[in-house]
């Protein structure tokens, strides 16, 4: 990955200035975003500028050393999807035929010609349920294009929460293995992991939200983040507090999951633990090379949205989504 693109996105994240002008950045409240032409919509929750410890202590249960040191993280204000992305929406940006947006641009004639992912080999949900029930099964590089797909049809910059921003949301202000204390017993109550999941997603928001009103970000499925995955990558940070923090993808593997999902034990779904990509996630996959676009043996990942408050710039947006995939392995 070349530095002009590490550039852009440092950029994008961290250093932009709010030079376009859309609904609801002058109030920073949660709303609720609409497409044209469609009915579905989507939830955004507000999310404060703030500091917390990231990472887990020595004595929690369960621990790996990739969740230390504790480090003080000091962040910007951004919007989180208040849910996991569903196929009521996802399934819009994958077919062109169940777009009922692609005549009503938001953006039309201003944003560079959105590229659909390749038809997949597999039926993608996996046979576990569509209606209400959270999109898997897509690489980080077709997460990012479906948000450049919905700013081509809102105006609106969303893109994959960063680690940090992740772990911000997903703690709600708590220091705890999950948002709701220590005990993993509680976790019935608050999502969907391998005792009771039957091993499929189910419709998100069934479950209990954390302190900050946002659904399944313990289990159900694994999310997206933007950061590469670097095991060691907290002693880089550990000192001041590290502002916006972003571990700059240089590889296609690993890049950083969240949450952990139906098929994960309890330890897995603890806010402070890091999971990471993996090609064999593509081992079903007949093509050489593989796809760019879906992970035929990852029913367990999907995507959940964040929308910074600092807007980036037209240009850096334009640069941001416009990337081209890196190269994967050949066999």
């Amino acid at each position: 990955m070349n530095r002009s693109y590490l550039i852009l996105i440092t950029c994008a994240l961290i250093f932009s200035t709010p030079q376009i002008a859309f609904a609801q950045q002058d109030s920073f409240k949660s709303y609720t975003q609409e497409l044209p032409a469609v009915t579905v919509k989507f939830d955004m929750v507000a999310i404060p500028a703030g500091q917390f410890k990231m990472g887990s202590p020595d004595a929690e249960k369960g621990r790996k050393a990739d969740e230390g040191p504790l480090h003080e993280v000091k962040l910007d204000a951004f919007w989180i999807g208040k849910h996991e992305i569903t196929w009521d929406l996802y399934e819009l940006f994958v077919s062109k035929f169940a777009d009922g947006t692609e005549n009503s641009d938001a953006l039309a004639g201003k944003v560079d010609a959105v590229t659909r992912p390749t038809p997949p080999y597999l039926d993608m949900t996996f046979g576990m349920g569509k209606e209400g029930h959270p999109a898997v099964g897509m690489t980080q590089y077709n997460a990012i294009q479906f948000c450049k797909w919905l700013y081509s049809r809102t105006g609106v910059f969303y893109r994959l929460p960063t680690e940090a921003e992740w772990e911000y949301a997903c703690r709600a202000g708590t220091a705890s293995s999950y948002s709701f204390g220590d005990e993993a017993t509680n976790l019935n109550d608050y999502g969907w992991y391998a005792v009771n999941s039957d091993n499929k997603t189910h419709p998100v928001g069934s479950k209990k939200p954390n302190a900050w009103g946002i659904f399944d970000m313990h289990g159900n499925v694994a999310e997206w983040t933007l950061d590469e995955y670097i095991p060691d990558f907290y002693n880089k940070l550990k000192g001041k507090p590290a502002v916006n923090p972003l571990a700059i993808p240089k590889a296609l593997y690993p890049h950083a999951v969240r949450g952990g999902s139906f098929a994960d034990d309890p330890v897995k779904l603890r806010s402070a633990n890091r999971g990471l990509s993996d090609p064999s996630w593509k081992q079903n996959d007949p093509q050489i090379p593989k796809s760019n676009w879906w992970f035929q043996a990852a029913p367990f990942i999907g995507l959940r949205l964040v929308r910074p408050l600092k807007t980036p710039s037209k240009e850096e947006i334009e640069k941001f989504y416009n990337q081209k995939p890196i190269a994967d392995y050949k066999n």
